[in-house]
């Protein structure tokens, strides 16, 4: 693999440590707050936690070394989607077993979860970590979405920790990922191996986000790489003057993407799932509100615009939930049926009588190719793979309909041209940004130091990140207490609760306050390619969100004068 100038540079990168890590080991202590609680469904889940539930959230900061500098054995598994700064959480756990103790080794697993199962594993020397360092992706050791689930690959799981000879386990993920994480430490634990699990937390999504965990990593890099690449989307909009530009973007469960890119960028509409839902907006009335303000900016003369929209926006839209949920049930029971049908007017009249009148008219309302999406897309599960529903292409197509009949009627005399766009895979390996480069580092540094305090069924925890780096607080918060029950497949199962965006919260109210004037003004932001190197200002700033959350909590907590 050849390596380009920018990975020579970016090479010599240092990531910075908080304050409390950037000392000798013996110089490191950790201390334990008081025990914790889980998010909700407590006492289900101390039933099945009986061994890691309520574990105290620890904190390490200069003192007497009470870190364990014997030789440790540590394997590490990348979980779920790629997300920047992936290679830095390993680089930083190698880092921190060979400072704690020269002869510490780290097992790469090979191919997720799944190679823990399989025994497939590799041992990381410092060579292999050097090439890896600061660059995106994951394939110094390859990710997986497999998880760790029956009592058969729970045992070989075990099997494989104990072949290897591990003191700990490092997992490297999301909110599912994660719960895995603290599912296989209680096993361990109940089955008294000795060997502890660590998570880290990863989404480019951002809707791993609590009290103890400001940002999951990857976020920020990945939100600057589509805010860059909107970015030059509005410089050419506003250029040419003849386009209207649909731009769909990563995020499913959570608005987290979008939002942040639309406050670096100021489009001129924004949509939010959670608002939606919230709402009760109907497709039609999404419809109206990009009319709105395309109708508006064409009485300016300007026959031109950006809209951001959330790729799992139409299962908040109440009717277009609705027929997923009926879709996924008939085709759940009579799938193999309908697998023998080929053309949408087949489709379409076999499913007349099997769908509620309400879903039926949505159905045949939809432009025909995102019809046969509907239709066709099947998950291995049987249930309609939302995130490759061209959903940007669907509202294009509407509001193009609905501006032809507003012509007809008088009340719409602009020109409409559209361009469709979706900008998923391109932020997932990127360069990690600074912020990433030393937010990874710092998270794979601190699980070695929650390792080498004993514990187990934690997650890698570094806060106070809007400040600098040395101010930034590490620890371990116990993963019990970030967890509910939720429905999944007809079953009732422990889970992380993912974090949405927050209506009340200072992101979305601050985005709330601008749009109007964004919608109608051409009030485009252009912030450019990610800066590796420059004022501390531009190459270490954190997203945006992030800086409103914390000035947000910072003046809630603020004592009075």
């Amino acid at each position: 693999m050849s390596v380009s100038v920018l990975q020579k540079a970016r090479y010599q990168y240092q990531p910075k440590l908080p304050g409390s890590l950037a000392r000798g080991i013996g110089e490191i202590a950790v201390s334990f707050g008081a025990a914790t609680e889980a998010a909700s469904d407590r006492d289900e889940l101390r039933e099945i936690f009986k061994h890691t539930y309520g574990k105290p959230p620890a904190v390490f900061a200069p003192g007497t070394g009470n870190l364990d500098t014997r030789p440790l054995k540590a394997a590490v598994i990348l979980s779920g989607g790629q997300a920047p700064g992936g290679h830095n959480v390993i680089a930083g756990l190698y880092d921190g077993l060979k400072k704690g103790c020269r002869d510490s080794a780290l097992y790469g697993i090979l191919g997720g979860p799944a190679g823990l199962i399989k025994n497939r594993s590799k041992i990381l020397d410092g060579e292999t970590i050097d090439r890896y360092r600061n660059t995106g992706g994951f394939d110094i050791i390859g990710s997986g979405r497999d998880k760790i689930e029956t009592p058969e690959q729970f045992a070989a799981s075990l099997d494989t920790a104990k072949r290897l000879g591990l003191d700990a386990v490092v997992i490297i993920g999301g909110d599912d990922s994660n719960t895995n994480a603290a599912l296989l430490a209680e096993y361990f634990e109940a089955e008294k191996s000795g060997i502890q699990v660590i998570g880290c937390p990863k989404t480019i999504d951002g809707d791993l986000k609590n009290e103890y965990i400001e940002t999951s990593f990857g976020f920020d890099t990945a939100a600057k790489t589509y805010s860059e690449l909107i970015g030059n989307i509005e410089r050419d909009a506003a250029s040419a003057r003849k386009y209207w530009h649909f731009i769909k973007l990563m995020g499913r469960a959570a608005s987290h993407i979008a939002l942040e890119c639309a406050l670096q960028t100021r489009p001129n509409v924004c949509l939010i799932s959670e608002e939606v839902e919230a709402r009760g907006f109907s497709l039609q009335e999404i419809v109206e509100q990009i009319c709105s303000s395309i109708v508006r900016r064409a009485e300016r003369g300007d026959n031109f615009g950006v809209v951001l929209i959330p790729e799992g926006v139409v299962e908040f839209i109440p009717e277009v939930s609705l027929l997923i949920d009926e879709l996924n049930d008939i085709l759940a029971g009579e799938g193999a049926a309908f697998a023998h049908l080929d053309l949408l007017g087949d489709q379409l009249a076999w499913l007349d009588g099997k769908l509620t009148a309400p879903s039926a008219l949505v159905l045949r309302s939809l432009p025909p190719p995102i019809a046969r999406e509907f239709l066709m897309d099947r998950d291995p599960h049987g249930n309609v793979q939302v995130s490759r529903i061209e959903t940007e292409k669907l509202l294009m197509g509407m509001v193009e309909r609905r501006l032809a009949l507003m012509k007809k009627e008088g009340t719409y005399g602009g020109t409409f041209s559209a361009l469709a766009h979706f900008f998923g895979y391109e932020g997932r390996c990127a360069f990690p940004s600074n912020f990433d480069a030393d937010y990874c580092y710092s998270l794979g540094f601190n699980a070695f130091a929650l390792i080498a305090a004993g514990l187990t069924g934690y997650i890698s925890s570094v806060r106070n990140l809007v400040s600098p780096a040395s101010e930034w607080i590490a620890g371990g918060a116990p993963l019990t207490m970030m967890m509910n029950l939720e429905r999944r497949r007809g079953h009732t199962k422990p889970v992380i609760r993912k974090a949405l965006v927050e209506l009340m919260g200072a992101p979305f109210r601050a985005f709330a306050e601008e749009r109007d004037v964004w919608a109608l003004e051409t009030s485009f932001a252009f912030p450019g390619s990610i800066q590796y190197f420059g004022p501390a200002e531009v190459s270490d700033a954190p997203s945006k969100t992030l800086l409103l959350e914390q000035r947000d909590r910072a003046e809630k907590t603020a004592v009075p004068s």
